[in-house]
C-alpha cells in the first residue's frame, strides 16, 4: 500500500485536495515516529494553500455559568456542580477587554454567552456592545451565543459581526455520548443558516472526550463537508464537577497527529490552536504545532480556563517568523 504521507504530498500539497475519511484515519494511526513527517508536511501544505502569517484572537465571556444544556466538558452547564457561576458583563468591561485584545495585535475578539440561544436580554446587549466596540477599537468582531433563529442570524449580520462560531464538538456519531439535550443537526442548522447569511463560519471541537481515533476521521470530514472559514481545535481539558473530569488528558504524540490530519483534510481553513493545549501539548508542543499546520492562536485566557501569557505566544510568533496577520475589514 503506498504510504499515506506520499499520497497527501502528491494530492494535498500538489493539488489542493483535502484527505478524505478513510485517508485522514490512516494519517491518524501512524505510528509515534512518523509525528514529524506528518507535521512537516502539514507545515509545508499550512504555508502553500495558506501562507505564513498567523490570525491571533482574543475571546471574552459576556454572560458566564448556569447553562440550561448538559454538553459534559462544560463547566458552565447549570446542570452540574461545578465551581462556576452565572455572572454578566457590563458593556465598559467588554470595551475594555476589546482594546486588550486588540494591543496585542489580534485583529479578532470573539463575543461569548453560555447558553442555548441568545433571548431578547443577550441579543440586546450584544447589540450595545458591538455598537460601542465599533466606537471605540479597530477589530473583526465575532460571536459565538449558541443556536440562533433566522431572524438572530439576520440580526447579526446586520449589526456587522464578520464571524460566528458554533462548534459541532465532536463526530456525528460521538455527540449523543456527549450533549443530550439538543442534537448535532440542531447545532448543524444554526451554521447552514450563518453560512447562507454570508457571515465566516467558525465551527471546531473538542479532542478527547472519549471519541475513537475512526471518529476523529469522521469529525474531520464531516468539517470539510461543511467547509468552514475557521476551524478551532481544542483538547479536553478535564473540568472539576463535570462528566468528564476523570477522563486522562490527551498524549502529546496523539494531539499533534491530530493537528497533522485535520491540517491534511482541510489545506485551506484557518486552523486555529483553542483549548487545552498548554495541558496536552505545553510549550514544546505548541511550537511543533505552530510548525505541523496551525495558522492561528488565541492568546490570554479562555472561558474558564487559564491560556498561556499572551507574551509568551507573541515572542513565539516572532521567534518562528511567522507575521501576524494585518487587520482588514469594511466598517
Amino acid at each position: 500500500m503506498t504510504d499515506i504521507l506520499e499520497i497527501a504530498r502528491r494530492q494535498v500539497l500538489g493539488e489542493g485536495r483535502g484527505l478524505d475519511r478513510e485517508q485522514t484515519l490512516r494519517v491518524l494511526t501512524l505510528p509515534d515516529d512518523r509525528v514529524p513527517d506528518a507535521l512537516a508536511l502539514a507545515h509545508d501544505v499550512r504555508m502553500r494553500w495558506c501562507g505564513p502569517e498567523v490570525e491571533v484572537e482574543g475571546i471574552v465571556s459576556l454572560k458566564t455559568g448556569g447553562c440550561p444544556e448538559d454538553c459534559h466538558f462544560c463547566s458552565q452547564s447549570g446542570r452540574f456542580e461545578s465551581p462556576v457561576r452565572s455572572a454578566w458583563l457590563d458593556i465598559p468591561a467588554l470595551v475594555r477587554a476589546a482594546r486588550e485584545t486588540a494591543a496585542t495585535g489580534a485583529t479578532e475578539f470573539c463575543i461569548v454567552a453560555a447558553v442555548r440561544g441568545p433571548d431578547e436580554r443577550l441579543m440586546a446587549q450584544v447589540r450595545d456592545g458591538v455598537k460601542a466596540i465599533n466606537d471605540a477599537v479597530e477589530i473583526n468582531i465575532a460571536c459565538s451565543l449558541g443556536m440562533l433563529t433566522q431572524a438572530q442570524v439576520d440580526e447579526l449580520a446586520a449589526m456587522g459581526v464578520h464571524r460566528y462560531n458554533h462548534n459541532l464538538e465532536t463526530a456525528r456519531s460521538h455527540f449523543p455520548n456527549v450533549v443530550t439535550t439538543h442534537t448535532w443537526e440542531e447545532r448543524h442548522d444554526t451554521l447552514r443558516r450563518v453560512k447562507a447569511a454570508g457571515m465566516e463560519v467558525c465551527c471546531g471541537g473538542i479532542v478527547g472526550m472519549g471519541e475513537t481515533v475512526a471518529q476523529r476521521a469522521e469529525f474531520a470530514a464531516e468539517l470539510a463537508e461543511l467547509d468552514p472559514d475557521e476551524v478551532p481545535l481544542n483538547f479536553l481539558a478535564p473540568r472539576p464537577g463535570t462528566p468528564f473530569a476523570d477522563r486522562p488528558v490527551v498524549e502529546g504524540a496523539e494531539a499533534l497527529k491530530t493537528i497533522a490530519a485535520f491540517r491534511l483534510a482541510l489545506p485551506r481553513t484557518i486552523l486555529r490552536y483553542a483549548g487545552g493545549r498548554e495541558v496536552t501539548l505545553g510549550d514544546l508542543g505548541t511550537r511543533d504545532g505552530m510548525l505541523g499546520g496551525v495558522n492561528a492562536i488565541i492568546v490570554g485566557n479562555y472561558l474558564t480556563t487559564l491560556g498561556r501569557p499572551a507574551e509568551r505566544d507573541l515572542e513565539l510568533l516572532t521567534e518562528l517568523r511567522m507575521p501576524i496577520k494585518a487587520l482588514s475589514r469594511t466598517l
